[in-house]
C-alpha cells in the first residue's frame, strides 16, 4: 500500500515514519459502484486515499439536485480535518466504479500528529492544493469554448486511454446539455480523437485532445 500511495506527490513528500503511521491508522474499504463514502454535511472529517477505481464527487445545490463536479481516481488523496478549522463535509463522495479506498479519520490524524506535529502543516498544504486546483479549473471552464470544456474534462479524467464517464456526467461537469455533449463527442470521434463505448470513452489521440483543450 505504501508503494501505491507513494505515487501521490503529497504523500511521497511526507517522512517515511509519518507515511507508515497514516497507513496504519487508516481503514481500507472496498466499495461497490454507487456506494456512498461520505455525504455533504457529515460532521466527521479526515483524509480519503483512492487505492483503486474512481470516486464520484457531487455537490447538492438544493434538496432535489446533486451536481457532479469531478472524479477522483488512484492515487488521489483528498479531504480535510476540522482540527484546523472549518465545518462539516462540503461534498458528497461515492464510488463511480468498484473501488478500494483508505479512510483516515480525525482521531487517526490526531495520533499521528502527536508523534509528528508537521502533519498539520502538511494537511494545510493538501487543502491549499485542492483549492488551487478547483480555482484553476473554474477559470479554465469560464474561458473555454464548449468543445474545449469537453476536451478538458476528458483529459482530466482519463485513466490511461479510458475515460470512465457517461455523457450525462460530462454534461453535468461542463454545463452543457446531453444533446450538445453528444454532438461534440461525435465530432471528436469523426476526427479520430476519441472512440465511444458503453459508459466509457477511449482517447485515441491524446495530443490532438490536448490541443483542443488548450484552445
Amino acid at each position: 500500500m505504501l508503494a501505491a500511495l507513494g505515487r501521490n506527490p503529497w504523500f511521497a513528500r511526507q517522512p517515511a515514519a509519518l507515511q507508515r503511521m497514516l497507513v496504519a491508522g487508516g481503514r481500507t474499504v472496498d466499495l461497490q459502484r454507487g456506494q456512498w463514502v461520505y455525504s455533504q454535511g457529515d460532521e466527521g472529517t479526515g483524509l480519503l486515499a483512492v487505492l483503486d477505481g474512481a470516486l464520484r464527487m457531487e455537490v447538492a445545490l438544493d434538496a432535489d439536485r446533486d451536481v457532479m463536479i469531478g472524479l477522483a481516481s488512484a492515487p488521489t488523496i483528498l479531504g480535510r480535518t476540522r482540527r484546523s478549522g472549518g465545518g462539516p463535509r462540503i461534498i458528497t463522495v461515492r464510488a463511480n466504479t468498484p473501488a478500494r479506498v483508505l479512510m483516515i479519520a480525525d482521531d487517526a490524524l490526531d495520533r499521528a500528529a502527536a508523534t509528528d506535529a508537521s502533519l498539520w502543516r502538511a494537511i494545510n498544504e493538501l487543502v491549499y492544493a485542492q483549492l488551487e486546483q478547483a480555482t484553476r479549473l473554474a477559470a479554465y471552464l469560464l474561458v473555454q469554448t464548449a468543445e474545449g470544456r469537453v476536451a478538458l474534462r476528458l483529459l482530466q479524467f482519463a485513466q490511461g486511454d479510458s475515460v470512465p464517464v457517461s455523457q450525462s456526467d460530462l454534461a453535468e461537469m461542463t454545463g452543457l446539455s446531453r444533446k450538445t455533449i453528444n454532438g461534440h463527442l461525435a465530432a471528436l470521434e469523426r476526427k479520430g480523437v476519441i472512440a465511444r463505448g458503453y459508459r466509457a470513452i477511449t482517447v485515441v489521440d491524446h495530443a490532438a485532445l490536448e490541443r483542443i483543450a488548450r484552445g
